[in-house]
C-alpha cells in the first residue's frame, strides 16, 4: 500500500483527541455493497474516534438516492450519504446539506474538473469519491473481419465508417447505442457533446447552453449512428451493451474502465479514446458519486470527518486502486511513487480526456434532467422529429429544472 502525505491531504489527522462522546453515524451507501476499502476507513474511523459507531446502511441504486432525499425530507436525515453528485443541486436548495470546505491545497490535488462535478454558486457541496470518465471499446476481431484495420478513430466521419463497415460486412452491429430511459443514456450523449466542444450549462452563471450548433450536430450524429448500431436502441442502456460486446454482436461502445474485467477473455480487444465531432476534440464526460454531509442529525461535525476521511488520503487511493477507478485525485503530486495509473496504456486513454472532458449537470430535479435528455435522443432515434425541434424543446425544458 502506498501511502500519501498528510501534509496535502487532511485525511491523516482526523483523529480526534481524548474521548469522543457516544455517537452513532449513519452512512447510507449507495451501490448496495460496502468496499472493502470504505470499510476499512471506516473501522480506522472508529478506532481513531472512541465512542462513535458508523452504521453503514447498503441500499441498491434504485432506490438509495430517493431514501437520503426522503429521510431527510422527513427531519430524520442520514449523517451522511454516498450518492450521485447529480443529486446535490437539489439537496443544496433544499437546505439539506452542508458545504463542504477545502484548503486550496486539497483542492489542487484533484484532477481538473472533478470539483466542478460537485460545484453549484461557487460552493462545493460533496467530497467526491468515485470517478470516472469514459473511452471506446473495439473487438479487433469483428473489424478485421469486416476487411479494416483496427485502430482508434479520430473523427465521427472515422467512427461511422468504421461501423458501417462492420454492420455491412459482418453478422454484427457496428456500435452500440444506448437509448433506453435510464441516466446512463443521458451520459452516453453527453459524451458526443463535449467531445464535440458543446456544452449544457455555463459553469459561471448555469445558463442553459444546450441549444447550440454543435448539440445538433451532435443530435444528428446520434441519430446517424442509429444505422449501423444494434437494433432497436431505445430498449438499451449502457450496461446491457457490455452483454452484446461479450457476445459478438456489436463492434464498438463506449464504456468506463470497469468494462475491461467484465469483457470475455478471448475477445481481442483495444480501448481508445473517443473521437472528436466536427467543432471539438477527443473529450469525455466527467462523473463523480460523492459522500454528502446531512443537515440535522446533530453530528454534522463528525460526519464531515467521516467524509473527508473516506475521500481523501490513503482511503481514497485504496479505493480508486482496488476498485479500478479513474484516478480522482493527482496522486503523483500528493507523494505516491508509483501510481496505478503512471506509465499505463489502458488508463492514459482514461486520464488523457480529464482535462477536455465536461461534468454531469447539476440541476435541482436530476430525474426531470434524465427526461429532458432521454426524450430528445429516444424523439431522434424514433425518427419522431427534427433535430432542430428537439434540441430546442430540450433547452426550453431544461432552463424550467435548473
Amino acid at each position: 500500500m502506498k501511502y500519501i502525505k498528510p501534509l496535502l491531504l487532511a485525511a491523516a489527522a482526523l483523529a480526534a483527541s481524548g474521548t469522543t462522546q457516544a455517537q452513532e453515524l449513519h452512512f447510507i451507501m449507495c451501490g448496495g455493497e460496502i468496499r472493502p476499502a470504505d470499510q476499512r476507513a471506516a473501522d480506522e474511523f472508529v478506532a481513531e474516534n472512541p465512542g462513535v459507531t458508523v452504521n453503514i446502511d447498503a441500499v441498491p441504486w434504485g432506490t438509495c438516492q430517493d431514501k437520503s432525499l426522503t429521510l431527510a425530507a422527513a427531519g430524520d436525515p442520514p449523517s451522511l450519504s454516498y450518492m450521485g453528485s447529480r443529486t446535490l443541486k437539489q439537496l443544496s436548495k433544499n437546505n439539506l446539506i452542508v458545504p463542504v470546505t477545502l484548503s486550496e491545497e486539497e483542492r489542487a490535488i484533484y484532477q481538473p474538473g472533478v470539483l466542478a462535478t460537485v460545484s453549484d454558486g461557487g460552493q462545493l457541496w460533496g467530497y467526491p469519491h468515485a470517478f470516472s470518465t469514459k473511452a471506446l471499446y473495439m473487438n479487433c476481431g469483428l473489424i478485421k473481419e469486416a476487411g479494416k484495420s483496427c485502430d482508434a478513430p479520430q473523427t465521427w466521419d472515422d467512427l461511422y465508417n468504421l461501423a458501417k463497415a462492420v454492420n455491412d460486412n459482418t453478422e454484427a452491429a457496428g456500435i452500440g447505442l444506448a437509448g433506453k430511459d435510464f441516466d446512463n443514456t443521458m451520459h452516453q450523449f453527453l459524451n458526443y457533446l463535449y467531445s464535440n466542444g458543446g456544452k449544457v450549462l455555463d459553469s459561471e452563471s448555469g445558463d442553459v447552453l444546450l441549444d447550440s450548433p454543435e448539440t445538433l450536430e451532435t443530435l444528428k450524429f446520434y441519430g446517424k449512428l442509429a444505422e449501423v448500431a444494434q437494433e432497436g436502441p431505445t430498449a438499451w442502456e449502457r450496461d446491457e451493451l457490455k452483454n452484446l460486446f461479450n457476445d459478438g454482436a456489436i463492434a464498438m461502445y463506449i464504456n468506463g474502465p470497469w468494462g475491461r474485467g467484465q469483457h470475455n477473455e478471448d475477445i481481442d480487444q483495444i480501448t481508445v479514446p473517443i473521437p472528436a465531432g466536427p467543432s471539438g476534440e477527443q473529450g469525455t464526460i466527467l462523473i463523480t458519486d460523492s459522500i454528502a454531509v446531512f443537515k440535522g442529525s446533530g453530528h454534522e461535525e463528525l460526519a464531515a470527518k467521516l467524509a473527508k476521511k473516506l475521500a481523501s488520503g490513503a482511503s481514497q487511493y485504496d479505493l480508486d486502486e482496488s476498485w479500478g477507478l479513474t484516478p480522482i485525485l493527482q496522486y503523483e503530486k500528493a507523494g505516491v511513487e508509483k501510481p496505478y495509473y503512471v506509465g499505463d496504456s489502458f488508463w492514459e486513454v482514461y486520464t488523457a480526456g480529464i482535462s477536455k472532458g465536461g461534468p454531469e449537470p447539476l440541476v435541482t430535479d436530476f430525474k426531470s434532467l434524465q427526461s429532458v435528455f432521454t426524450n430528445m435522443i429516444q424523439g431522434i432515434l424514433l425518427d419522431d422529429d427534427t433535430a432542430e425541434n428537439l434540441v430546442s424543446i430540450a433547452a426550453e425544458e431544461l432552463a424550467e429544472i435548473k
